[in-house]
C-alpha cells in the first residue's frame, strides 16, 4: 500500500485504535503520548482534502457519464465541440454538458476530485481510492434500451465492472479495508430516462409498447430497477442516491417531435407521473428491509419542472430550447460543431436536446444537498454526511 493510500485511511475509514498493551504503555509515560499525538495530527495536516473524502461511485446513463462511451464503438458520445466548451479545460470530455455534470458537483460537496470513467486507463493506483464512474450514455434498466447504441455499459456490465473495481481495490489495500471504503462510499444512480424515449416510445408501435401497455410497462420496469438496487446493496453499498426520471415530455427533443404548441408532451409526462411515484415506493420499502437511509429518493421530476415552470425564477431565460443544436427549439439532431450555439449558457436550462446545463446541474445539486423532503427523502445529503461524519 502507497503512503498515500495509508494517509487516507488513517484520516477517513480505519480509525484504529491503539490495543490495550499499547494503551497501558503510552499511559505510562506521558512524553510518549505527546509523540503520538503530534504524530497524528501530523498525518492529519499532511492529508490533503481530496484524500479525506469519501469514495463516490455513479451508475446510470448520459446524465451521469463522465465519458465512458469515449472508449467504445458507440454513436451515444459527447468527445467533439462544443461539448465542454466551459468545463476547465475547454475541450470536449464525454460529458453531456457544456461544462461539468451532476457527478462533478457532487464531487465538489464531497471534497473529492471529479471521478474518472471506470474504462479510462488513468484509473489505476491511488486514484481508485476516490471511485469510479460507470456510467455509459445511452443505458436503461433494460438491457434492451439503447440497442440501437450498439456499444454501451448496460447495467448488467456496470455492476460486473463494480466487482472488477473491488478486486483492483482489495489488491491496493487489502480485502477488509477495500469493504470498508465501498461501504462508506456515496453512490449516484440515474435511470429510467432511456427506458422511455429509447426503447418505449422510440418508434411507433415499438416491440415493448406491443408487449405491454404503459401501466404493465412501468410496474415491469420499476421491479428490474429493484433488483439492481438490491444487488448494489449486495456488493456492499449502504448510501445510495437514486433519481427518478424528469419530465421527460419537456425536452427540447421531445418539443420538437412531438409538441405543436411548446407544451410538454403528454405521454412522456404521463409516464414519469407513473414511473417516478412508483419507484419511490420501491425505495421506502428497500429502506424498511435494509435500514432507513440506505437509499435517497431525489426527486429530479419535482427539480426540473420548477426549472419548466418558472425559469425566470432561475435566471434563466427559457427552459424550452436547447442552447446547442438545430431545428425547432434546437431539439433535432445531435449537438455538433455546426449546430445553433448559444452565447450565453448560463440563461438556458438545457445544454442540447436532453441534458442539463452545467448551471442548471449545479442547481439541481443544491436541491440533493440542502432540499426539503419534497426534493430528496428521507433526508438530504448534507445530512447524511453529517451523520456519517459524527460516526466515523
Amino acid at each position: 500500500m502507497t503512503m498515500t493510500s495509508a494517509r487516507l485511511f488513517t484520516c477517513c475509514c480505519s480509525r484504529d485504535r491503539p490495543s490495550p498493551t499499547t494503551r497501558m504503555r503510552a499511559s505510562s509515560s506521558s512524553s510518549l503520548l505527546l509523540l503520538l499525538a503530534a504524530a497524528a495530527v501530523g498525518v492529519l495536516l499532511q492529508a490533503r482534502p481530496s484524500e479525506c473524502a469519501r469514495a463516490f461511485f455513479v451508475f446510470g446513463d448520459s446524465l451521469v457519464d463522465n465519458g465512458n462511451n469515449n472508449y467504445l464503438m458507440t454513436t451515444a458520445r459527447a468527445d467533439s465541440p462544443p461539448y465542454g466548451i466551459d468545463y476547465p479545460t475547454h475541450r470536449p470530455t464525454g460529458r453531456f454538458s457544456n461544462g461539468k455534470n451532476i457527478p462533478d458537483i457532487i464531487s465538489e460537496h464531497l471534497g473529492a476530485e471529479p471521478t474518472l470513467p471506470y474504462l479510462s486507463p488513468e484509473l489505476r493506483g491511488q486514484k481508485l481510492l476516490v471511485g469510479a464512474n460507470f456510467a455509459s450514455a445511452g443505458v436503461g434498466i433494460l438491457n434492451d434500451t439503447g440497442f440501437q447504441f450498439v456499444d454501451i455499459i448496460r447495467m448488467s456490465r456496470q455492476l460486473h465492472y463494480f466487482g472488477e473495481y473491488q478486486g483492483k481495490l482489495s489488491a491496493l489495500v487489502g480485502a477488509a479495508r477495500a469493504r470498508q471504503l465501498v461501504r462508506r462510499s456515496l453512490v449516484l444512480i440515474t435511470l429510467g430516462g432511456n427506458d422511455f424515449v429509447n426503447n418505449y416510445y422510440l418508434v411507433p408501435f415499438s416491440l415493448r409498447s406491443r408487449q405491454f401497455a404503459l401501466p404493465e410497462y412501468v410496474g415491469y420496469i420499476v421491479s428490474e430497477y429493484k433488483k439492481i438496487l438490491i444487488r448494489l446493496y449486495a456488493m456492499g453499498c449502504r448510501r445510495v442516491l437514486v433519481t427518478g426520471t424528469g419530465p421527460l415530455g419537456c425536452a427540447p427533443a421531445i418539443l420538437a417531435q412531438r409538441s405543436r404548441n411548446g407544451e410538454c408532451a403528454a405521454e412522456l409526462m404521463r409516464a414519469a407521473a407513473l414511473f417516478n411515484p412508483q419507484l419511490a415506493r420501491v425505495l421506502d420499502q428497500l429502506n424498511a428491509r435494509f435500514g432507513a437511509g440506505t437509499f435517497i429518493a431525489a426527486n429530479a421530476f419535482r427539480v426540473h419542472f420548477d426549472f419548466v415552470s418558472d425559469p425566470a425564477a432561475f435566471g434563466f431565460a427559457t427552459a424550452k430550447d436547447a442552447c446547442c443544436g438545430q431545428g425547432p427549439h434546437n431539439g433535432l439532431g445531435l449537438c455538433t460543431p455546426l449546430s445553433n450555439l448559444c452565447a450565453d449558457r448560463s440563461k438556458y436550462v438545457f445544454w442540447d436536446a436532453y441534458h442539463p446545463t452545467e448551471r442548471a446541474n449545479r442547481v439541481i445539486v443544491s436541491q440533493f444537498m440542502s432540499g426539503s423532503l419534497d426534493y430528496v427523502s428521507p433526508m438530504n445529503l448534507s445530512t447524511v454526511l453529517q451523520m456519517d461524519a459524527a460516526f466515523d
